[in-house]
């Protein structure tokens, strides 16, 4: 039987902003965007503001009625990253085997560790508890189960500074009485379609029939029913272990409300330039394109389509994203965010079959050389020293670098 932590930093953000602040520690305080720029919402928060009901998502200006001596943070990822390090630099004593979910959060396997560190589990988990504490000055919460799901349900229930145990012979007295929404990956649509089967509760995904859930939600409901049910058995990669990338994207919600397909043209072809770029770094091309849609109302959309030949320029994914826009928006409502993704990774160097009938892919290379020679010039002279002419018809929309200062977010469970 394995012995899985799953360690998460409390109120990660928040945590850090109050050592480097230490005058601001006694009081209610979030980390927020910009409102200017209609990223106002709330991204963590300290245990004092979370007693007055902030919550992680919201806006500003609704944190501010419940909190209203709240002081506001801007977020400041360089910090956040070296914490990250030396948290993990801590997990590295105990296991070779540490598995990031994004900066917060960690996974680690310290199965074939128990022989040597002399303890069981728990232990384990409150000397690390310990150690972050004492050598971070932050505080971690730590579940520890048989396998990653029920790990991370753990690190959930006690919050801060806890160890929770979900073992093998007790889960289902532990996980099953608790809301189906606690799992991970059940979202609030997810949980939603559950509701409409009568699924409330963990335990009832774990009795429904299989088929059900695959009518309901697809090969994805058998996942969420396997999970339920302890069958996890996703291993946690080891240090160093070879990662295949599988999508490279970025999002961005927009200044104002988008309102017209020259609207969304203008910001697919910012992200898109970026998306492009990332790939040449990463020595990849992508063989299809995924688009991300969020109206005013918070409401999403996703959809994707393969492509005929693989690349990692940005006009076959400006013209991708449209063809996929244009068939799956009906302009219900104004957008508000856009993401653009490219999937379906292949490295760099695979060979692309010529046509005798058109240069498509010939065209490809030599667009290819053209990019590659604006990101030397960025490199050299800023990202502003070469633009699209297209993207100053509207400098409010296309005035972001989504390369640079793309949002840090959690990995993807099943790489």
């Amino acid at each position: 039987m394995r012995s899985i932590l799953h360690i998460d930093m409390n109120n990660f953000y928040a945590s850090v902003e109050c050592l480097y602040r230490p005058e601001i520690r006694n009081f209610p305080v979030a980390v927020a965007g910009d409102p200017l720029n209609r990223h106002g919402i709330i991204l963590a928060k300290n245990m004092l503001a979370k007693k007055l009901g902030v919550t992680t998502g919201e806006a500003i200006w609704q944190a501010k009625l419940k909190a209203p001596g709240l002081v506001l943070v801007p977020p400041d990822y360089k910090k956040y990253l070296r914490f990250s390090r030396l948290a993990r630099q801590i997990y590295y004593d105990y296991t070779d085997q540490v598995e990031a979910f994004g900066l917060d959060e960690n996974w680690c396997d310290i199965t074939d560790s128990l022989q040597y560190l002399r303890n069981g589990p728990a232990a384990v988990a409150d000397a690390i508890r310990g150690r972050v504490r004492e050598e971070l000055g932050v505080t971690v919460s730590v579940g520890v189960s048989f396998n990653k799901i029920f790990a991370k349900l753990g690190s959930d229930m006690k919050k801060p500074d806890a160890t929770t145990v979900i073992p093998y012979d007790r889960f289902r007295d532990i996980v099953w009485p608790r809301p189906v929404s606690e799992l991970l990956y059940v979202g609030r649509a997810t949980t939603r379609k559950l509701q409409d089967v009568a699924v409330n509760t963990i335990g009832d995904l774990a009795r429904i029939e299989p088929d059900i859930l695959r009518q309901k939600l697809g090969k994805w409901g058998e996942i969420l029913w396997l999970f339920a049910n302890g069958m996890d058995t996703a291993p946690v990669r080891k240090i160093g272990e070879a990662e295949q990338i599988k999508s490279i994207g970025n999002g961005t919600t927009c200044p104002r409300d988008l309102t017209t397909e020259q609207d969304v043209r203008l910001v697919f072809t910012v992200l898109a330039e970026s998306v492009a770029a990332r790939m040449r770094d990463c020595g990849v091309k992508c063989r299809g394109v995924q688009i991300y849609l969020r109206d005013s109302d918070l409401m999403s959309l996703s959809r994707q389509k393969k492509m005929e030949y693989p690349c990692c320029t940005s006009d076959p994914l400006i013209q991708t994203a449209m063809d996929l826009f244009r068939q799956h928006w009906r302009w219900q409502k104004p957008l508000r965010g856009l993401g653009l993704s490219a999937i379906r990774l292949v490295t760099a160097d695979k060979h692309i079959q010529l046509s005798l009938f058109d240069d498509t892919a010939e065209r490809l290379m030599a667009q290819e050389q053209i990019e590659k020679a604006v990101d030397a010039i960025r490199f050299r002279y800023g990202h502003n020293a070469v633009l699209r002419a297209s993207t100053l018809l509207d400098t409010k929309l296309t005035g972001f670098n989504p390369k640079e200062d793309h949002t840090i977010h959690p990995y993807n469970y099943f790489r």
